[in-house]
């Protein structure tokens, strides 16, 4: 297993340092969410910092975008990353596609599937394997003269990852992506019993080996040597779980655990501003089940013991201001990223 720190995008300064810092500690790459800024450039300044590291989009939004464009995009990374960058998507939700992107949003499951499809094409087109040609029931491409195709390098292998929560995404990643991003609220149950076998579906319709999808698996984690030291990040991850948790497209995970009803009482307490009474809610045995919670020495094993033989890459989540960590707790975390690359 390879481990990540994900991280936002920044300005250019602070993602080298971050990247430079990064590499020194350890870790296998970076991985950008895209928020208020596009992931892009950022990783441009990131790998001319840490050329060593590998990065991914966990994830770049992709209705907002033509497929032509982001093809172009990852194409040019993929060449100047020297074949260490993966290219992740994800679909957002509608109000965003169409109120602040201004694009079109329809059953983002086949919508998904179109994409990446065209997205494949126009790579394929890149690879000069055939014209392109894809004529999907949301996106159709059908011109590409050599004057504006891009030029050929040495790492036009580009991967193309989709998030996924839900059953239908979740074939359709086994189907078409060559990777899935797994969403940070998961428990080993889901993994297990929903993910996995939906995965297998969508890639026994595609006549695919399931193990040809890659699982990238961002994990909550509170590590502290003492009960004191992992109070505030226990707080923090049992946030994160009530956030998620109170929102229909992850709530199936807390069913299928036992806890019905849960995401009723956290959504009020959302509605209500009731964050105390949300994180109560989040007991300790709910906590084990979609976080780990460990001493600085154990975080290791037990993030091997969990996703050894399942997981291609670990994330680390909770990790949106890495350029302020201080670099004490940076350096514990590479000492753990190190154990997990060494233990795989």
């Amino acid at each position: 297993m390879e481990f990540d720190v994900m991280t936002r995008a920044t300005t250019w300064d602070h993602v080298a340092d971050l990247a430079r810092r990064t590499e020194a500690a350890g870790f296998s790459g970076m991985l950008f969410t895209e928020g208020h800024q596009v992931p892009w450039m950022n990783i441009a300044a990131a790998a001319m910092a840490a050329p060593s590291l590998h990065f991914s989009t966990g994830i770049a939004i992709a209705f907002a975008r033509s497929p032509m464009i982001t093809a172009e995009i990852a194409w040019e990374l993929a060449q100047n990353t020297r074949g260490k960058f993966r290219l992740g998507l994800g679909s957002q939700v509608k109000a965003h596609i169409t109120r602040r992107y201004a694009s079109s949003f329809d059953k983002p499951a086949p919508q998904m599937k179109d994409y990446v499809q065209a997205v494949k094409a126009c790579l394929s087109a890149f690879r000069r394997e055939r014209p392109l040609q894809h004529d999907g029931p949301y996106y159709k491409l059908s011109l590409l003269t050599e004057q504006w195709t891009p030029s050929r390098h040495n790492y036009e292998d580009v991967k193309v990852d989709i998030s996924a929560v839900g059953p239908i995404m979740v074939r359709v990643a086994g189907e078409v992506a060559d990777g899935i991003h797994v969403h940070p609220m998961h428990s080993m149950h889901y993994i297990n019993n929903r993910l996995l076998p939906g995965v297998a579906e969508g890639a026994a319709r595609a006549g695919r080996d399931p193990s040809e999808v890659d699982l990238i698996v961002p994990v909550i984690v509170a590590a502290g040597d003492t009960p004191e030291d992992r109070l505030t990040p226990i707080k923090e991850a049992k946030t994160t779980i009530a956030f998620y948790g109170a929102t229909p497209n992850y709530a199936f995970q807390f069913d299928d655990l036992g806890y019905t009803g849960m995401r009723d009482q956290l959504r009020d307490c959302l509605r209500s501003g009731d964050s105390a009474r949300s994180e109560a809610l989040i007991t300790d045995e709910i906590l084990d089940q979609f976080a780990v919670v460990a001493r600085w020495d154990d975080v290791a094993d037990r993030m091997i013991a969990r996703y050894k033989g399942i997981a291609s890459r670990l994330v680390i989540y909770l990790a949106s201001h890495w350029r302020e960590v201080d670099p004490k707790v940076l350096d514990r975390w590479g000492e753990v990223a190190r154990a997990v690359r060494k233990a795989a």
